[in-house]
């Protein structure tokens, strides 16, 4: 790959993740504090990913990957999610905030899909050459959280500047898409069907017992995973812990280290332990962030919960993945990864963030103060719940042979 086009990937990944990370992790903190939207709101605010996710396949099989070069539909989406994310920082009250941030999250999702389709059409070796990309996707994410902690936003209340900065940086990448490698369409001229665009055709990896059990347990761990998606940031701030976008990266940093030694786990441990140290992973961070205190020396429960996020999300995901490839094979691995994204970023999330704002809402103890406590025991006991399902079912010698 010539230098130019593999800095021209990694600027269009970093810019693409810091985007999502400017704004998305305090959210729920501006709406409280800012908006002073209801917990409930709050978990609607954040569902409207899951929407976007479960809508982006009709938005990439319709239109992307048929009529238009990717790197023009991902330049034009950024500059409406630009005009999209700036509008969201003039808004004064809830009810104006959320179709603006719905819009918005429909057309950024596929864009996530887009980004991963300009650079795969660059690489003649994707396995190997991919993750050197994907990592200034992470690390863009870990310099907008520090960005945030860096002008203070959260202690100045001024966070309505996370989507003034995120809009910038949308208008620079809907600007530089156009100046990306030249990406036609795949499919064009060809007859799409609504089955191909759904993914299908991999409903048929379901009549595999342990692929199901696979599926069904990366649609419930999800459910949990919504809570510090859409929590953490505004329990770190409530319990005064200085800078909580900023330290909230080390999770990010985490994910990073886990996700380089992560074929040495592999080979070793094998498919079924790496994806339950991945679940029980999800059931000890929350237990941490239950107990955890800001200003005693449990502050470390706090700082562990956040570093296992490599843990949570490699061990299980980056795992799931891999799993999923091999067992579909070259034919419909795609449409089998956008069945497990639809499951889980989708379904399982959506479900997730409606929960936890129920959740949140129900231990409210007072004026923008929570019992955390049994707020996030909840999530816990639910991962376990996944867990002990998993263990049940998931016959690991079998799955080793698809890995093999």
């Amino acid at each position: 790959m010539k230098p130019v086009i593999r800095f021209q990937l990694s600027f269009m990944m970093f810019l693409e993740f810091f985007i999502w990370g400017s704004w998305f992790v305090t959210m729920g903190t501006y709406l409280g504090k800012t908006l002073q939207a209801t917990d409930i709101q709050n978990g609607l605010a954040y569902g409207t990913q899951s929407l976007g996710a479960i809508i982006a396949p009709f938005i990439i099989g319709l239109i992307a990957d048929r009529f238009f070069d990717a790197q023009k539909i991902l330049g034009f989406l950024h500059i409406v999610g630009a005009i999209l994310l700036y509008t969201l920082s003039q808004q004064q009250h809830f009810e104006s905030f959320y179709p603006y941030v719905l819009i918005y999250m429909i057309l950024y999702m596929p864009t996530l899909a887009l980004v991963n389709s300009v650079s795969f059409r660059q690489l003649s070796n994707p396995e190997k050459e991919f993750s050197t990309l994907r990592v200034w996707g992470t690390i863009g994410w870990i310099v907008a959280g520090l960005a945030i902690g860096w002008f203070a936003w959260e202690k100045s209340n001024s966070l309505v500047n996370t989507f003034k900065m995120a809009a910038y940086a949308s208008a620079l990448l809907g600007v530089f898409s156009f100046m990306l490698p030249k990406t036609p369409p795949v499919s064009a001229g060809k007859k799409v069907s609504l089955s191909d665009i759904l993914g299908l055709e991999a409903l048929r990896l379901l009549k595999n017992k342990n692929f199901l059990v696979f599926f069904i347990s990366s649609l419930l761990i999800c459910i949990p995973l919504a809570f510090y998606y859409q929590e953490a940031n505004l329990f770190l701030n409530e319990i005064h812990l200085e800078n909580a976008a900023s330290k909230m990266t080390l999770g990010q940093a985490s994910e990073f280290f886990f996700m380089i030694v992560m074929p040495f786990f592999f080979k070793r441990l094998g498919v079924k332990k790496m994806l339950l140290i991945g679940m029980l992973a999800w059931v000890i961070r929350y237990v941490l962030f239950a107990y955890g205190d800001a200003q005693t020396s449990l502050v470390s429960f706090l700082y562990l919960g956040i570093l296992l996020h490599g843990v949570c999300y490699d061990f299980f995901f980056v795992t799931g993945q891999i799993y999923t490839d091999k067992l579909a094979g070259p034919t419909i691995k795609s449409s089998a990864q956008g069945l497990i994204t639809l499951a889980t970023y989708g379904v399982g999330m959506l479900i997730g963030f409606w929960i936890a704002g129920q959740i949140t809402a129900h231990y409210k103890t007072g004026e923008n103060m929570h019992d955390w406590k049994a707020t996030w025991l909840i999530p816990a006991g639910i991962a376990t719940l996944v867990l002990v399902f998993f263990i049940s079912f998931f016959n690991d010698k079998k799955a080793q042979k698809v890995v093999a």
